[in-house]
């Protein structure tokens, strides 16, 4: 199997695989506890599965090694990975390059957003009222662990993605509100439905919609990113 170079792209999980053979050889069912002792679950899916398929994977491009068996009481051996030098190549390699490319990761929720108008008003205010909630409770938990590492002096370079992780959930709670007090009120004015068949209304008035974003063509959209003028034409 070819060999991926230094810095390829790597999988959340490999990039956790790897930082934490970067502290010391392991066995994957320890990764596996450690990056759920340690809470990673706000960062990463964790499966077992995924993370002995992760393994492998890595092993076979030579980015992990196998280095010995270990055994505890009446359970199986245990195989025992370690990092070699092109897996420490790539993972700095993969870190520095997600540091500084913002990458468009296309995260589900703005998709439910954009196509929420297909819902009636009071559907959308109630769902997103729970997810407020939810956010907050989110935010609640952040601030907890935020305060147990800082009353224990844990350097903070292991723990600030804790305040990565709180300004955007409270930055998005803080857009979801004022959202929300638009819908409520009525100053965002939103689809009619029948009552009866639950199909929308057409609004006559409505000049764009949908293909808004059809209207705007290369030259246009390069007038808007230049700071241009983006009154409509008559």
């Amino acid at each position: 199997m070819a060999k991926k170079a230094a810095g390829a792209a790597l999988t959340p999980m490999a990039i956790a695989v790897l930082a934490l053979l970067e502290e010391r050889p392991m066995h994957p069912y320890e990764m596996y506890q450690l990056l759920r002792t340690r809470r990673e679950d706000h960062l990463i899916k964790i499966r077992p599965g995924s993370l002995y398929h992760t393994v492998d994977r890595l092993t076979q491009h030579d980015f992990a090694a196998a280095e010995g068996t270990d055994r505890a009481g009446n359970r199986p051996e245990r195989t025992i990975y370690r990092i070699t030098d092109a897996g420490r190549a790539a993972l700095r390699g993969q870190v520095t390059e997600l540091l500084r490319q913002p990458l468009r990761e296309y995260p589900i929720f703005p998709v439910a957003l954009a196509e929420s108008h297909n819902l009636p008003r009071e559907q959308v205010l109630a769902a997103l009222r729970e997810r407020i909630a939810r956010l907050d409770g989110d935010i609640a938990e952040l601030d907890a662990l935020r305060d147990w590492v800082r009353h224990r002096s844990v350097p903070r370079r292991y723990w600030m993605v804790l305040d990565y992780l709180r300004a955007q959930r409270a930055t998005e709670v803080g857009w979801l509100r004022d959202f929300v007090a638009e819908l409520e009120s009525g100053e965002l004015t939103w689809e009619a439905f029948d009552p009866e068949t639950g199909e929308r209304l057409p609004d006559p008035d409505e000049r764009l919609g949908h293909d808004w974003a059809a209207s705007i063509s290369e030259d246009i959209f390069d007038e808007v990113r230049k700071g241009g003028d983006t009154s409509p034409t008559p």
